[in-house]
């Protein structure tokens, strides 16, 4: 094949082996000789084995696997045999120990017991701390004493929430630190009230107008729409956040409904955009969930009756989990509250420019199931084959590429409507993919049933993840356009956790992305999260 995919038409994944061996001229000039250290009996450790004599003979370095990904404009996953190898041996080990407990206000109060000092003014002694310090303890520390003085310092609060203060016609809360503000407001440690006055309010966050919201039985407001007016994401960008009713700060917090009522809004207002586009008339008010599968059948109906074309043809649909700040102030996520999801619409086509001058015709617009597209029809010519198709029979068949017997299957989790499972070439060392079953190419296509089962794989994903010690997961979604009429494509959801040892540099940046543990015992140590 031409095409830069593990996917065989066989039925079985594709990859390159590595075997190396060879041979380095030494063109070292000078020796360095130190002695670097001692041992524990006073002998000395030198550095001769850095400035060897002549030139070296590398003979059978650790093999290598060289995986295609599944999608080729997603780049090459490498897999180096002697680091998998070790977490082959016990794939449980696969996880990331959370840190144990911080508490600033005790140690000071140590500490001022040990001077002789107010255990009283320990908190007094915040003001002095450096700020990277402040930072450092705004997203580490597990003492709500500590994230309370640390808010106070952050912000000014009055005994109706935040104050405020006029800036030319706006009203503007008082922040003295807004990445000191962010990063406690967003610790699951702060007390409940404090989270409310400084993020999960409506209208805190801004005056972004809330467009929708769930409620559940008893009628408290669980998520809240917001509308993104002047937005990077043209046409529309709404954000799903959870409410001040509904306090969530963990993976392992939301239930189902939670999901559900996040999706939901995703849904309807997807539907009731496209109902506006296809000359139907929109729903007066929310809509239930039987409601919305009435509603969505009667677009689909009216897309094939008339063949109509549309000018938003597409979705969005991403989520940011997780939150953190470096000391440094690098912002180690794109999060602004922890549980939120954000969507939209794209359109089919653009109008185009060059050399800043608009022109008269339109371009094809941007949307990441595009690229998807591009791979199903790619494939389809070079093999006569249907990819998904094709796809699916190779997780289902897949054996690992160490020969070694142990964990076979990728798949984390299937319901009959959904399969969860990790991907022979992941992107993220703990990458995991969603898609459904059937041949649905997007959340039009999917009806309540599929939608229900998404709903409840994609909170098993962030459950299991977080499970493993994820604490920064971004979720995507790559879905086929309303208007195309192949029924190939599949609708596709990837969830990318950022990991301490990953944080992406020259490799990632080339589309190489290495992984230091084989899929099959990745896919095992989640399906153990289950358990």
């Amino acid at each position: 094949m031409r095409m830069r995919t593990c996917v065989d038409p066989a039925g079985v994944f594709r990859y390159r082996v590595h075997q190396p061996s060879y041979r380095v001229h030494n063109l070292r000039q000078k020796d360095h000789l130190f002695c670097l250290g001692r041992l524990p009996d006073s002998s000395e450790v030198y550095n001769r084995i850095n400035f060897p004599d002549g030139d070296l003979e590398v003979e059978q370095a650790s093999m290598v696997y060289e995986i295609p990904n599944a999608f080729p404009f997603r780049g090459t996953t490498f897999i180096d045999s002697a680091r998998a190898g070790a977490r082959a041996l016990d794939p449980l080990s696969i996880r990331i120990v959370w840190p144990g407990r911080t508490s600033m206000t005790q140690a000071l109060e140590s500490w001022s017991e040990k001077q002789g000092i107010s255990p009283g003014a320990a908190h007094s002694l915040f003001q002095d701390l450096p700020p990277p310090v402040l930072l450092a303890l705004a997203t580490t520390s597990t003492d709500p004493e500590d994230l309370v003085v640390l808010a106070g310092l952050a912000c000014e609060f009055t005994d109706a929430g935040l104050a405020y203060k006029r800036l030319d016609d706006r009203l503007v809360p008082v922040i003295h630190d807004r990445d000191l503000f962010e990063a406690v407001g967003n610790n699951p440690h702060l007390p409940d009230k404090y989270k409310k006055a400084m993020l999960l309010c409506p209208g805190v966050q801004g005056p972004s107008e809330v467009v929708g919201d769930f409620l559940d039985e008893a009628g408290r407001t669980r998520v809240f729409e917001y509308l993104r007016r002047n937005s990077y994401i043209p046409w529309g960008h709404y954000a799903s956040n959870m409410s001040h009713e509904a306090v969530r700060y963990r993976a392992s917090d939301l239930s189902l409904e939670d999901m559900h009522g996040l999706r939901h809004l995703y849904y309807q207002r997807t539907f009731v955009r496209l109902a506006a586009q296809a000359g139907l008339e929109p729903p007066a008010s929310a809509m239930a969930a039987e409601d919305l599968d009435e509603l969505r059948q009667r677009i689909l109906d009216r897309l094939r009756e008339e063949n109509r074309g549309s000018f938003l043809t597409g979705t969005l649909w991403g989520w940011n989990f997780g939150f953190d700040f470096a000391p440094t102030r690098y912002r180690l996520h794109g999060s602004h509250q922890q549980v939120h999801q954000q969507h939209a619409m794209v359109p089919g086509k653009a109008q185009a420019g060059r050399n800043g001058e608009l022109l008269e015709e339109q371009d094809p617009a941007f949307g990441a199931g595009d690229m998807v597209a591009e791979v199903v029809t790619q494939y389809h010519e070079e093999t006569g084959r249907d990819y998904f198709e094709d796809y699916a029979c190779c997780l289902r068949s897949n054996r690992r590429m160490d020969g070694h017997s142990g964990e076979q299957s990728l798949i984390v989790y299937e319901d009959g409507q959904v399969i969860l499972f990790v991907p022979k070439a992941q992107v993220s060392q703990w990458e995991l993919q969603l898609m459904p079953l059937s041949r649905t190419g997007n959340i039009l296509e999917a009806d309540r049933d599929c939608r229900e089962s998404l709903n409840r794989a994609i909170l098993l994903a962030l459950q299991i993840l977080e499970g493993l010690g994820a604490r920064m997961i971004t979720s995507i979604e790559y879905s086929k356009r309303f208007t195309e009429q192949d029924s190939s494509q599949r609708l596709v959801y990837s969830f990318l956790p950022k990991l301490p040892w990953s944080p992406g540099s020259f490799s990632e940046a080339q589309h190489r992305f290495i992984c230091g543990h084989y899929p099959e015992d990745f896919a095992a140590a989640c399906r153990h999260q289950l358990v």
